[in-house]
């Protein structure tokens, strides 16, 4: 095990990355853009790279993370949190190059791995919460010079255009961000990839039509990013329904006949199964009627693949919230309860497939979320959500961990977590039989891929929240992962990077504190705390305290101390709200009235406050 001297270590960073090994020399970026190259076998750090990124870059959606690199020509290729895709010296960690895709100020980011084949370069882009407009960019691998973009969300005249609002500009920004890693067919010569949701989130009312290309999969030819086919998992999406996770590209038999394959877990909960060749679906896929809400401008059906969710698609009624629905339930200015929520089912986590088994082994979140649509406006380089969604307080939230069928999208076996997964390490398959998987209690595990049998466990004493890899040096086989914790789980923090091997000689850590399994604000409660700081401690998306008791009458002062815009925001209603607070600013808000009073940041609620008023 080592420690990677402190790099994105804190509380508002996520450590995702799967570490790449070339010649026995492993390489880890890290939370804060920090790369290192180790010794595969031994762990030696030789050379580390620290970015000196800026700090205060606001358009980070849910933690700082940098889920990996991609490696080819001599050099290993990250992307950046300020939007700049950058070329390494894989023998020195030197800058090569350096290409800016966009000017983040404008809401743009990147935090997925970049993807190389053939001398090209492909990366992604964050932004679906900024009102952004999505693209995939291919780049020179040599020169970092840009070679093409394919813009996700259609100008006038161009394929999908006709399903947004004509004459508007809503489209352009639209969301649809790449979150996730391409795939890539050298035979077919086709490149492929999975987009975020439409924005603004939650509010459909200005966006009348289908949205594409919005929560879709898409193909592109890989050398000229011309379109070849989408399939469009969630219509007019007002759940945040992204498609983040990475797209797994497989071959398979049907009716005695070779098919290409491409899979994508959804937020929806569903495995999404097409031809790669056509995107046409494998195992059947239905258009069904939805409710409606004219002023959101629903679309009228959404498709539904025949076969088993990984999640329960129907909320439970909870005290104090008048309606509780399922996948596709709509809602407008009354908190509505949906499940699975918009930070549910496979979220980036990454499916694994194994061809012996023929299953997909999937990463789930449980979570019922209260919807809420609110009037938004555009701000160039601002958030633009148009609403939120919270978890309940009290509510509970797990996980699942599925084997589905390849050949008809059904539950092979499902193991129930404690803690939420869709967020986390994924899933890594092996020719011998075993399924790899981290969870946020800092335990490692391994899975009999037949049966899901639990076979062995590890504590690795932090949120172990990152995809394994397994790789072979000078003939023995290893099994690495990165632990670090998720921002979005609330697992515990760290900087430490495992390899595992039959000649293992350390043993576990202690076990860090566990996440939270409920919706709601956890810790102390500070007697008379009249100040709260939000982002304190390194802490970006924590409120200081989070729970205050005070006498009616008191006035308590949010002030924000994080790098990133937040708010405090009345968990229902809204009936009072600190409004946006940039670093350094502040708001005093009075209670008057004795009461429980429960608070989110509108722009990350899975950040909880509560004030106690007697």
């Amino acid at each position: 095990m080592t420690r990677l001297k402190g790099s994105g270590f804190g509380g508002k960073y996520s450590f995702e990355a799967s570490p790449l090994v070339k010649d026995g020399i492993m390489y880890i970026v890290t939370g804060n853009d920090d790369v290192f190259a180790l010794n595969a076998k031994t762990g030696e750090i030789l050379w580390e790279r620290w970015s000196g990124i800026d700090q205060n870059i606001w358009t980070i959606c849910c933690g700082w993370v940098n889920r990996g690199l991609a490696m080819g020509e001599g050099m290993v290729f990250l992307g950046q949190f300020d939007a700049n895709v950058v070329a390494l010296d894989i023998k020195t960690g030197k800058e090569v190059w350096r290409t800016t895709i966009i000017d983040w100020h404008n809401g743009y980011g990147i935090t997925s791995a970049p993807l190389y084949y053939d001398g090209i370069v492909y990366s992604g882009i964050t932004g679906g919460e900024f009102g952004v407009r999505g693209r995939l960019t291919a780049l020179d691998a040599k020169t970092g010079n840009i070679l093409w973009r394919w813009y996700t969300l259609p100008g006038p005249g161009e394929v999908g255009s006709n399903t947004w609002p004509a004459g508007t500009d809503d489209s352009v920004r639209g969301g649809a961000a790449v979150w996730n890693t391409p795939a890539l067919d050298p035979q077919l010569g086709l490149v492929y990839f999975s987009t975020g949701n439409c924005g603004p989130d939650y509010n459909g009312a200005t966006r009348e039509g289908d949205n594409l290309f919005c929560a879709s999969i898409l193909a592109l030819k890989a050398k000229t990013g011309d379109y070849v086919w989408h399939f469009q998992e969630v219509h007019h999406d007002i759940w945040d329904y992204d498609a983040a996770s990475p797209v797994v590209l497989f071959d398979t038999v049907i009716n005695g006949q070779p098919r290409k394959g491409i899979a994508q877990a959804g937020r929806t909960g569903w495995v999404y199964i097409l031809d790669r060749t056509d995107g046409k679906p494998l195992i059947g896929i239905e258009e069904r009627p939805v409710p409606q809400e004219p002023r959101q401008k629903t679309a009228k059906t959404q498709p539904y693949p025949i076969g088993d969710a990984i999640v329960p698609q129907c909320s439970q009624p909870l005290e104090g919230y008048k309606k509780a629905g399922c996948i596709f339930e709509v809602f407008w200015e009354e908190p509505v309860l949906v499940q699975p929520s918009g930070i549910g089912g496979a979220n980036w986590s990454p499916m694994s497939y194994n061809p012996e088994t023929g299953s997909f082994y999937v990463p789930g979140t449980v979570r019922t979320s209260a919807f809420v649509r609110y009037d938004t406006t555009y701000v160039r380089g601002q958030r633009y959500d148009g609403g939120t969604q919270a978890a309940p307080i009290g509510s509970p939230m797990s996980g699942t961990f599925t084997a589905i069928a390849k050949d008809t999208n059904k539950i092979k076996w499902q193991n129930k977590t404690p803690y939420r997964i869709g967020n986390d390490s994924g899933s890594t398959a092996t020719a011998g039989g075993l399924v790899f998987h981290g969870e946020p209690d800092g335990n490692f595990l391994a899975y009999d891929a037949k049966t899901g049998l639990e076979l062995w466990r590890f504590q690795t004493g932090f949120g172990a929240e990152a995809p394994p890899v397994v790789y072979d040096v000078d003939g023995d086989q290893y099994i690495a992962i990165a632990t670090g914790g998720n921002r979005l789980t609330g697992s515990a923090y760290g900087d430490a990077l495992w390899a595992f091997s039959l000649k293992g000689q350390l043993g576990p850590l202690w076990p860090p504190p566990p996440p939270p399994t409920v919706g709601g604000p956890t810790g102390p409660i500070a007697q008379g705390a009249n100040t709260i700081k939000i982002g304190d401690n390194n802490m970006e998306y924590v409120y200081f305290p989070a729970r205050t008791r005070i006498k009616a009458g008191t006035s308590v002062t949010f002030t924000n101390v994080g790098d990133i815009p937040h708010t405090a925001t009345e968990v229902k209603q809204a009936k009072w709200d600190t409004g946006v607070l940039a670093k350094g600013e502040s708001k005093a808000i009075t209670f008057s009235e004795p009461g429980v009073y429960y608070y989110i940041c509108a722009p990350h609620p899975w950040m909880y406050g509560e004030v106690i008023v007697e």
